[in-house]
């Protein structure tokens, strides 16, 4: 987010995932002498800041970088940022012992980024040193330099030693997935420490790139790191981005060519896309005016005609009803925190109560809107069974039947079918392969 977070397509819209590259000398605090890096370590700390302080995503920390910092410099910065996100629980360990009390944010950020880049980052000593002492306030240079330097010579037997998975994910969701997932919880947040492979759904009859894995749930996986867009085909709209799980709700709904289907909350469109390249009639309804900015930008690359509604679906009543609706609903997005880091210290265990009552409103909306007969696939991008499993009796109180995914829909994946004929997909799936996304789906149809 190289991270999912930077590559240009369906799953986001920012440019590469690139390695940092050297990065231009700039001048010190003093502006005396050249120090390499520190823009890149400024835009690093805002990103922190932004995310640790006002919990706000980092893709839209990102959107408020300065516009001036270089592309590249701004894919460092991010790659940093998401290294410490991913690692937090395990670097302020790291640090604590060396911290009388709690320093201010912006030291306390500086430390953090020095730190990830001494442990985690391989940054030669005396520039991850020099860097976060000239991005602490002055007033805590001394202190960023003296707790750097121990860490350089005692960090790396110390990082050893800790337990990472369990340090570097937050107490109320190791809690949470201990109770749903029970001895899983650590295979979870061990898929968690590291950035995600880049996955790809083709359009039909595009050419598998070079170097890609074909999955076979039918997407292309490549190295973390990819630059999607230099893959041949990608301005020809052949392919987007988009997690090999995020692909499955739309695969199980079957899209049938001629058929009217409703892909609501649909940016950044990667469902939307499938249902059209499918063949079907697609309306996709999306509320926020920049998201339909979004969806607009990736159907217009893929040359897909869909019909695109700014509208608040709790609210919307279309002109007839629809034969089948994908309903992927906003979420707490901790199935996630692969590709977004920020995700584990954005949210709060109060946010998973309220995101699934806004769910089961839309949920009510969506049946309002699909014709008696019709099917519908409820998915969210969260583990959390409050926002997954939850919702199946919910559906049933709704008029709807639940109709089970079968094993033999999903090859490759028949653990992600559970007893209950649900879709349940963990970040520790296909570890092997890189890991997937956590989805919940379940199908139903309307009473006739």
């Amino acid at each position: 987010m190289a991270d999912a977070g930077i590559c240009h397509g369906i799953q986001s819209r920012r440019g590469a995932c690139a390695p940092p590259r050297t990065p231009r000398e700039t001048l010190n605090t003093t502006g005396h002498k050249p120090l390499p890096g520190l823009p890149t370590r400024k835009a690093a700390r805002d990103l922190l800041d932004a995310t640790l302080e006002q919990r706000k995503p980092l893709e839209d920390a990102l959107d408020h970088l300065p516009k001036r910092l270089d592309p590249r410099d701004r894919a460092a910065a991010h790659r940093i940022a998401a290294t410490v996100l991913r690692r937090l629980g395990s670097i302020d360990e790291i640090l604590s012992p060396f911290l009388r009390k709690e320093p201010p944010p912006p030291a306390r950020h500086a430390l953090r980024i020095g730190a990830a880049e001494l442990l985690l980052l391989d940054t030669p000593a005396h520039a991850a040193v020099a860097t976060a002492v000239a991005l602490a306030p002055k007033a805590f240079a001394g202190l960023v330099n003296a707790v750097l330097r121990k860490v350089a010579a005692e960090g790396p037997a110390a990082l050893e030693g800790l337990d990472a998975p369990r340090l570097d994910t937050p107490a109320w969701l190791w809690s949470a997935w201990h109770a749903a997932y029970g001895p899983a919880v650590r295979a979870i947040a061990e898929a968690h420490r590291g950035p995600a492979p880049l996955d790809l759904t083709p359009a039909p009859g595009a050419s598998v790139p070079e170097g890609a894995e074909n999955l076979p749930t039918g997407s292309w996986r490549m190295a973390a790191g990819t630059r999607v867009t230099d893959l041949p085909g990608f301005a020809e709209g052949r392919f987007w981005v988009q997690d090999a799980a995020a692909a499955l709700p739309a695969l199980l709904l079957k899209p049938q060519p001629g058929e009217r289907i409703a892909d609501l909350c649909a940016a950044p469109g990667g469902k939307t896309a499938q249902l059209a390249a499918a063949g079907a009639a697609v309306t996709a309804v999306e509320r926020d005016a920049g998201r339909v900015a979004r969806l607009a930008e990736n159907l217009a690359r893929l040359r897909l005609p869909v019909e695109v509604v700014r509208a608040d679906v709790a609210e919307w009543t279309p002109p007839e009803p629809f034969d089948a609706i994908l309903l992927d609903a906003p979420c707490t997005a901790t199935g996630t925190i692969r590709r977004h880091p920020d995700v584990a210290h954005t949210k709060r265990a109060r946010d998973v109560q309220a995101a699934a009552e806004a769910q089961a409103r839309l949920l009510a909306a969506a049946v309002r809107m699909l014709k008696p007969g019709g099917r519908i696939v409820f998915a969210t991008c969260s583990l959390q069974p409050e926002e997954g499993e939850a919702h199946i009796p919910r559906a049933a109180s709704l008029g709807l039947v639940h109709e089970p995914f079968a094993a033999a829909e999903l090859p490759g994946l028949p653990e992600a079918i559970t007893p209950g004929g649900w879709l349940r997909t963990r970040p520790d799936l296909w570890a092997d392969r890189g890991g997937m996304d956590g989805f919940f789906a379940a199908r139903f149809r309307r009473g006739e």
